[in-house]
């Protein structure tokens, strides 16, 4: 490599470029584990992670090419409960199942990757003498006061003290609409030939709604003059740029045409101009981000309303609402200690040392004590399910392979807390129809980054908070959460490393008759394809621009990159321009989900909603599914 960069992990994170790996499936089932255990400890590693090197090919084989193994050796265990999945949902499953049936209930947690938690990702990273974390996947505790009573309960019973994450918490700048933002474009001269940046730093999410002075604002962004004229008309809410249509067509506009044929068409803005609005459609929905509606990106806080009266109750709602600010609570790692509670609930052994709540973020587990035979709940890693089904009326057995091995268990019951899209590949004997609904939506490629830095001077020279980048690799650079919740000590000021938290959106290319499930596709294909080589790059290129007048050097300061990439991303919600409106009962994910005798489903995947809560209500859905079926039964 170029850099001299610590990447514990490099061969690992590298071993695809194409989304094939390094070995054919032949090669892959055949493979025989060598006995030896490597002492790693999965969150410090660096390079690839989330969806990293042999968490997928397995599967791959089955969906692409319907190869698995010919035959599976049958392993001496029976458990009440077989959880395929160990992220949220999965977790919540096996604490819902346990606290039901008693701490005496077998269950076997299977999960294709080398750590737990799914989407909730923890990154590790040490240097100097101090530990600091980033997030992952999973990002936010999303106001947790509109949740229900289950997903609320299952805060109360991890001991989670909400009141403490708000009085434990600075400002978090993610997505921060009472704070000041840069709003950066490349194109400034830098250094080292890395293109430096111009960065305009307001109250964004307000100005555009017409609060403040966005005319100053505005006229300091590198645009044309014409381009700007449009903008500040546009934020003034003095037009209403639909008021050549009848009353009755407007609301049949606003939900049927894109928020970027509005902007292009009614307000008149360049193609290139409309690229700032759109870091949060993407955020929201990955490349689909392209495929909002107008009534959408208005709800995302995206501007337009202000001038049309017939919605004036809602632009008062967003308004009011971004000036309230966020209501999302924040562990220092995102939801991985959410994640790590589970566990520690499940399998003590696994943090002996840890009280919970009050020092999750900071304690260190014991890998080796999650699969043990004398506990009653274990979790395996590195175990890809390839197929199960009912036997008889009685059981169901599960197929998976681990460590080159084609192997089996049984369970009374199956919980399958894994993706939709994978689910009939496993089960080929579900109804056609239900097959059919599982495969439609398309899960949100993203791409996480956690970038240790030896000192935060730059960072805090360029005015810390969050930078939105309309025009890079990643849209939105910023901190991790500097909160002391569960333990953590986050950097105490810029003589201390600190971890640049980069959310990024894979590139596709629209020619404009694309659907959102088209464009999600590509980008899955795209967040596959890409190298780690080329992700650093990106980093690199970009930290530099943002950060370079600053003195940072991206050779020397940089100290580690942490990739998640997530080509199967957030759970897909439907979208206006391409989803019909379905009768109650009657969409995708509601006809997916069906119970189908001793197997339930529980994923964000079968709510069709990318959120904390409703992965743990699906978790506790398919649990109390099969309790009944167990009452059933006599």
């Amino acid at each position: 490599m170029k850099y001299n960069i610590t990447r514990r992990d490099f061969l690992n994170g590298m071993a695809i470029a194409t989304g094939t790996g390094l070995l054919t499936p032949a090669e892959l089932f055949a493979q025989t584990s060598t006995g030896v255990q490597q002492v790693v400890y999965p969150p410090t590693l660096t390079g690839i992670r989330g969806n990293h090197a042999g968490s997928f090919e397995t599967m791959h084989a089955l969906a692409w090419g319907g190869q698995k193994p010919d035959r599976h050796h049958k392993l001496d265990e029976h458990y009440d409960m077989v959880i395929v999945g160990a992220g949220v949902s999965g977790l919540a499953a096996a604490w819902f199942y346990q606290k039901t049936m008693g701490p005496d209930a077998k269950i076997l947690l299977l999960d294709n990757h080398d750590d737990f938690g799914g989407h909730a990702k923890r990154n590790e990273f040490h240097h100097r003498g101090r530990t600091l974390l980033g997030i992952g996947g999973s990002i936010n505790v999303d106001t947790p006061s509109d949740w229900g009573e289950i997903a609320k309960g299952l805060l109360d019973d991890l001991g989670v003290d909400l009141e403490a994450m708000k009085a434990n918490s600075d400002e978090v700048a993610l997505l921060n609409t009472t704070a000041e933002n840069l709003l950066a474009f490349p194109g400034q001269e830098g250094k080292e030939g890395h293109a430096g940046h111009v960065k305009i730093r307001a109250k964004w999410s307000q100005l555009m709604l017409g609060e403040g002075d966005y005319k100053s604002a505005v006229r300091a962004l590198p645009l044309p003059a014409p381009e700007q004229d449009k903008l500040i008309e546009l934020f003034s809410g003095d037009r209403d740029y639909l008021d050549d249509l009848p009353q009755s067509e407007k609301q049949t506009y606003i939900e049927s045409v894109s928020y970027a044929q509005f902007l292009t068409e009614r307000v008149g803005l360049a193609v290139d101009t409309i690229a700032i609005f759109y870091p949060v459609p993407k955020l929201m929905f990955g490349p689909a981000g392209l495929r909002v509606s107008v009534m959408e990106a208005f709800y995302l806080g995206c501007p337009g309303m202000q001038g049309m009266d017939w919605l004036s109750d809602l632009t008062s709602a967003i308004l009011g609402g971004l000036k309230a600010g966020s209501k999302s609570l924040y562990f220092p790692d995102g939801n991985a200690s959410l994640a790590r509670l589970l566990v520690h609930k499940l399998i003590p052994a696994a943090a002996p040392d840890t009280i919970g709540f009050d020092d999750i973020a900071a304690s260190r587990f014991d890998y080796g004590a999650l699969d043990q035979k004398t506990h009653s709940v274990r979790l395996r890693l590195n175990s890809t399910v390839v197929g199960l089904r009912e036997i008889g009326e009685d059981v169901v057995t599960v197929d998976y392979v681990r460590d080159g091995k084609a192997v089996s268990v049984s369970g009374d019951h199956c919980v399958l807390a894994c993706y939709n899209g994978a689910i009939p590949y496993l089960c080929p004997q579900l109804p056609e129809s239900q097959k059919e609904a599982l495969r439609y939506g398309v899960k949100v490629p993203l791409v996480m980054t956690n970038v240790l830095i030896d000192n935060g001077h730059a960072y805090s020279k360029l005015g810390g908070g969050q930078v939105t980048c309309p025009n890079d690799p990643y849209v939105v650079v910023t901190t991790a959460p500097a909160t002391t919740t569960g333990g953590h000590q986050p950097p105490r000021g810029p003589d201390d490393p600190m971890v640049i938290h980069m959310l990024g959106v894979p590139s596709v290319t629209s020619t404009g008759s694309e659907t959102s499930h088209d464009l999600l596709k590509q980008a899955r294909h795209n967040v596959y394809a890409t190298t780690f080589n080329t992700y650093e790059q990106q980093v690199r290129e970009q930290l530099q621009g943002l950060l370079g007048e600053h003195g940072f050097n991206h050779k020397t300061d940089i100290k580690a990159i942490t990739v998640n990439r997530w080509p199967h991303g957030y759970a897909y919600e439907y979208m206006s321009l391409d989803d019909p409106k379905w009768p109650k009962g009657q969409a995708p994910h509601e006809l997916g989900r069906a119970q189908f005798g001793r197997i339930s489903i529980a994923n964000s995947d079968s709510e069709a909603l990318a959120y904390l809560d409703a992965a743990i209500d699906a978790g506790w859905r398919a649990v109390a599914e099969q309790l009944a079926y167990t009452q059933r039964q006599g």
